[in-house]
């Protein structure tokens, strides 16, 4: 019987070989090769809480090389960007 995973198979596993074949073959997981070394390397990116930039409301503006953009925190919690 093949493994049960919290993910798609064709996320992790190549297409199923001849029928049976796939069974025999141990379930393999992603494997972080070159990104991940060197994303490493780099500075580490600022991050900033929802809370900090919504300042206790839904809403802020944001400015951006002169352009306006708007940040804004929907009823169900999620982030809208908009221009």
């Amino acid at each position: 019987m093949a493994a049960s995973f919290p993910f798609p198979r064709n996320a992790v596993d190549p297409a199923p070989g001849p029928a049976g074949d796939d069974d025999a073959r141990a379930p393999s997981a992603p494997v972080a090769a070159g990104p991940a070394r060197r994303m490493a390397a780099q500075p580490a990116v600022a991050c900033i809480s929802s809370g900090s930039l919504l300042a206790g409301g839904n809403e802020v503006l944001i400015d951006h090389h002169g352009a306006l953009y708007r940040l804004k925190q929907t009823s169900l919690g999620k982030l809208i960007l908009t221009k």
